[in-house]
């Protein structure tokens, strides 16, 4: 369909990136060398890097782990970041970097972009960051939503995407009278308890979810991506335990993309969701504004009943997180009557600080800007640029990595972490897969850290999203720095 304003030209084949993962698992891990990582220690983090690695050496003394966000944990430590601006970022040492990490995917436009930081300016020179009450913005975010994207009949902001997907498993269940949650093996939808099921790799149920009990997970299971039959055996199965109140999906694949889908997937599941009287929940956490202005489900050419956003959907700053979809779904959040004229019931639902005016101000203003500018498709093209000097630089260097992108979430995979299944009918080899991810995911860090050494910051070493705010000649020279890191690369012990 070429680009049409989307981030994406060509969409990928699901099952060719899917063929070339499960080969990489089966040969030995790459990495970067022993020596060369040693190196890296030295000579960049303990020598450019010390006042990061002072003041993260103090904050473990008032912070568990030393960082307050998950993204932040970084090896050999974590970066102290003082500016962001537009493609790049620089830490407390003077150092800059290439940001590909966006801030976990939100900055669609770039960094601190004046376009989104003069309305918050003077938003905080009048009116201040929140009331706790209404405020103009809630209404022209919600309205400008629904405008773009064309399930969002209604929109509720919310503080995160966590709570968006909590919210909308109770608005499934209020409006099907049905029990069970269906969600995507190795798909993520936030931390609370009971989606916190089979994430990362699928297969593993409640194994990663440590502090969560059991019976939490009664009426939550997973199916397995791109597989249709496992899908609908799933939902015949729970016909008798009480119906599916909804599947919920991330569009491109578990963990934006890691794992890809097909486009025939993704159609399919909306014609299973339908017919067995399921809602089909797109969580658009970090495909929402950024595969294109209607979202993934606008690429695909798909109505899911309700949509999770996030990310983007405060432009960067914090509050970012909401639902929307059909009015006859999103009645559940409003208290009085269906649009037959049935009394119905109101999903339980809070946040003091959700809807603030600082994150509807910069949110509104963030989607306008990526509208106007064509953000999308621009970060979009420098994904592809990145994604095909990558494979060249790969092939070059003899190396089984993997790298592709759906526009402009690229992903450059070193070891396959996440492409381990969990099989249940062979309870034997659970132990060898959760060992063999806990060791890939480590050397996943180390290239991490060889990235950062080189100026790039990703998302946990495999993770690239491009933006807007980049151009041609930096994407080049990002590729340079990652064909550094590769010709520092061998087995893994080397």
């Amino acid at each position: 369909m070429a680009y049409n304003g989307f981030a994406i030209d060509q969409y990928l084949d699901a099952d060719a990136v899917t063929k070339q993962l499960d080969q990489l698992i089966k040969k030995p891990v790459y990495t970067i060398r022993k020596d060369e990582l040693k190196k890296y220690e030295e000579e960049y983090f303990e020598a450019k890097c010390q006042k990061s690695k002072e003041m993260i050496t103090e904050a473990k003394e008032v912070i568990p782990g030393g960082v307050q966000h998950n993204l932040a944990f970084n090896y050999p430590f974590p970066i102290v970041i003082t500016k962001a601006e537009g493609a790049k970022l620089y830490d407390i040492d003077g150092n800059e970097y290439y940001d590909l990490l966006q801030a976990g995917g939100p900055t669609v436009l770039g960094s601190n972009m004046p376009a989104v930081r003069e309305p918050v300016i003077e938003l905080l020179n009048t009116c201040g960051p929140s009331t706790g009450l209404f405020h103009e913005y809630e209404y022209k975010l919600a309205k400008k939503i629904s405008e773009l994207v064309p399930s969002v009949e209604m929109f509720r902001m919310l503080g995160s995407g966590t709570e968006a997907c909590m919210v909308a498993a109770r608005i499934a269940r209020l409006k099907t009278g049905k029990k069970n949650i269906l969600k995507m093996g190795g798909a993520y939808h936030g931390w609370s308890d009971q989606l916190a099921y089979g994430i990362r790799v699928p297969g593993t149920k409640g194994l990663q979810s440590r502090g969560v009990p059991d019976f939490v997970f009664k009426h939550t299971d997973e199916f397995f991506p791109n597989d249709l039959n496992d899908l609908e055996k799933k939902l015949r199965k729970h016909e008798l335990d009480g119906g599916t109140a909804a599947i919920y999906i991330e569009p491109v694949g578990p963990e934006s993309g890691t794992r890809p889908v097909s486009k025939e997937f993704i159609k399919g599941v909306e014609r299973l969701a339908h017919k067995f009287d399921a809602l089909l929940i797109f969580d658009e956490v970090v495909t929402g504004f950024r595969i294109g202005p209607s979202g993934a489900q606008g690429y695909f050419g798909v109505d899911p009943d309700l949509t999770i956003f996030g990310k983007v959907i405060a432009g960067g700053y914090p509050g970012a997180g909401g639902v929307g979809g059909h009015k006859d779904c999103m009645a559940y959040l409003g208290a009085g009557l269906d649009s037959s004229g049935k009394k119905i019931k109101k999903a339980l639902c809070g946040g003091t600080l959700a809807a603030t005016p600082i994150s509807c101000v910069a949110g509104y203003h963030a989607i306008c800007e990526i509208e106007r500018t064509n953000a999308c498709e621009t970060a979009g093209r420098m994904g592809d640029r990145l994604t095909k000097g990558l494979q060249e630089s790969i092939k070059r260097h003899g190396l089984p990595f993997v790298a592709f992108n759906q526009g402009s979430i690229c992903h450059l995979d070193n070891a396959g972490t996440m492409h381990f299944i969990v099989d249940w009918s062979k309870p034997w080899t659970i132990p060898n897969v959760l060992k063999e991810t806990g060791i890939r995911q480590k050397e996943m860090e180390h290239m991490g850290a060889a990235y950062m050494a080189e100026g790039i910051i990703t998302l946990a070493g495999s993770r690239l999203y491009t933006s807007a705010a980049y151009t041609e000649e930096m994407i080049d020279d990002v590729i340079s720095r990652f064909d550094k890191v590769f010709d520092k690369c061998g087995v893994m012990g080397e």
